[in-house]
């Protein structure tokens, strides 16, 4: 449980880094989109994010669902 608690600790914290910074999103379907990370639900059921390129065009804002999303990332400084 306490193992448990520190990845959970780890990955709010990620969170918190992440928030308005260009991220990358690889999708389920093999799309890859770049937006700014705005924010993640309590669960981790969807990510908010603004400016989301797709190839369809910009997004002013939008919910990732997370199930849709194998992984993001986003630069560190």
């Amino acid at each position: 449980q306490a193992a448990r608690a520190a990845l959970r600790e780890r990955f709010l914290r990620l969170l918190g880094r992440a928030r308005g910074k260009r991220s990358r999103f690889c999708l389920c379907n093999g799309l890859r989109l770049l937006a700014d990370f705005g924010a993640a639900d309590v669960n981790g059921g969807a990510f908010q994010v603004d400016s989301l390129q797709t190839p369809l065009g910009i997004q002013a804002s939008a919910l990732l669902r997370s199930g849709d999303v194998l992984e993001f990332s986003f630069p560190l400084q």
